[in-house]
């Protein structure tokens, strides 16, 4: 039976749902966590500590965190993140219930689940092909699903559910979202066990996480995967920071029309996760990941140019259908062919990348639209995408891809002789 007819096991159907549930709570807290601190103080770099916060873990320990995960068991790392994560909003629930609440407690919370969810997401990444094999059509399906579900969660449902909680206390959202982490911990805990990777001989941790970081800045194809979110970010970034303003001045929209564009753009992320694994089939996953960045730049052009609110919000619904095709198709692909024991490094490095790239981001759009004007960085960002377009599309051709899966296929099989614990596949 090929993998296009091939079920998905039961197993990743309660993968599935504690994904959903978790990316829900993340919703509400991400919405929540920011009016919390606006209730403590008006000053903007308070308020930006706590954003900020939340990212540092993957700029301070990405990388070891990966080389944590492939020491650790997957699933048992998932469940215990989640269920600590539970305990952990417990702790600001009860300050804002007793009225003690601070911004220096909140950054902590904010920082604890950021290192939380590096954690989970890396071992979520490295037990998914773990779970269903290293079938590309079949990671696809299954990714399609996930990144579908996400967004709709966390993108979605979860941010006005989070404005509405607060709205009945300032412990309520924290609660609802320790109840989700809490959820989360009992499916996960429920996920079949599945065999370790070989344990490698014992090396020092920051030794193998070198190692991992090694293996995508040697490997032109997973290089070009990791560039691809990584130069996205200070794109969308550079677009993110001004984009309000834009809708504001360029526009003539406020608040409700701003969240409407958000809203396409989330739509059209929706849109690309359903379709990935159908341009993946038609074009080859090179030319579908080449296509998706092409649309993401001409979107953004199309979005400094547009005369109303309505091409506008037309041009970030492509932009967010080629994201969310992208963040089916380049997982999927390395899923597919990065060995199992390094599957936590290889993840967590790309994705640490796309983390430190979206700081630069920010600066830059506020830089341009200062110096010059608020289109600025939009008209920046366009040329930046389709530049990393032309550039990426030579490092992940469907021939290098063909030639990785090979690869894989021969690594995995039993009759071929297995490959040094860090070797570098052929680009």
């Amino acid at each position: 039976m090929t993998s296009d007819g091939q079920k998905l096991p039961t197993g990743f159907g309660r993968l599935w749902t504690a994904q959903t549930i978790s990316s829900l709570g993340d919703g509400v807290s991400h919405a929540a966590l920011p009016l919390l601190a606006l209730t403590l103080t008006r000053d903007p770099m308070a308020l930006a500590v706590v954003t900020a916060a939340g990212t540092l873990p993957w700029l301070l320990f990405g990388v070891l965190g990966g080389a944590l995960v492939d020491r650790w068991d997957r699933r048992q790392t998932m469940w215990v993140v989640d269920a600590a994560r539970a305990v952990l909003l417990a702790i600001p629930a009860a300050a804002a219930a007793f009225d003690v609440l601070s911004i220096p407690l909140l950054a902590a919370v904010a920082f604890l689940l950021g290192l939380g969810g590096l954690f989970f997401d890396t071992a979520a990444t490295a037990y998914l092909p773990d779970l269903l094999g290293r079938d590309p059509a079949l990671l696809e399906r299954a990714n399609s699903r996930l990144r579908g579900a996400q967004t709709a969660a966390a993108g979605f449902a979860g941010p006005p559910a989070g404005s509405a909680l607060l709205a009945l206390g300032r412990s309520v959202p924290l609660l609802a979202d320790a109840l989700s982490f809490a959820l989360s911990a009992l499916l996960v805990r429920s996920l079949p066990a599945v065999p370790r990777p070989v344990p490698q001989a014992r090396e020092s941790l920051l030794r193998q996480a070198r190692a991992g970081a090694s293996y995508v800045f040697r490997d032109r194809l997973l290089l070009g995967l990791a560039l691809r979110p990584a130069v996205g970010n200070v794109a969308f970034l550079a677009v993110g920071t001004v984009l309000a303003l834009f809708a504001h001045e360029r526009l003539g929209i406020g608040a409700f029309g701003f969240g409407l564009l958000l809203t396409a753009e989330a739509t059209g992320g929706l849109l690309g996760a359903g379709i990935a694994s159908f341009l993946g089939r038609r074009l080859g996953t090179g030319s579908a990941l080449t296509c998706t960045a092409a649309a993401e730049g001409l979107a953004i052009l199309g979005l400094a140019a547009a005369p109303n609110p309505y091409l506008a919000g037309l041009a970030l619904a492509v932009c967010g259908a080629g994201m969310g095709a992208t963040m089916v198709l380049g997982p999927s692909l390395r899923q597919a062919i990065v060995p199992a024991h390094l599957m936590g490094r290889v993840a967590s490095t790309s994705r640490m990348l796309a983390m430190c790239a979206a700081p630069f981001g920010a600066f830059l759009g506020g830089w341009l639209a200062t110096t010059y004007d608020v289109r600025t960085p939009l008209y920046a960002a366009a040329g930046l995408l389709l530049a990393m377009t032309a550039v990426t599309s030579t490092m992940t051709t469907n021939r290098r891809i063909e030639a990785a899966l090979r690869g894989s296929a021969d690594r995995e099989s039993p009759t071929q002789d297995s490959r040094p614990a860090d070797a570098v596949i052929a680009a």
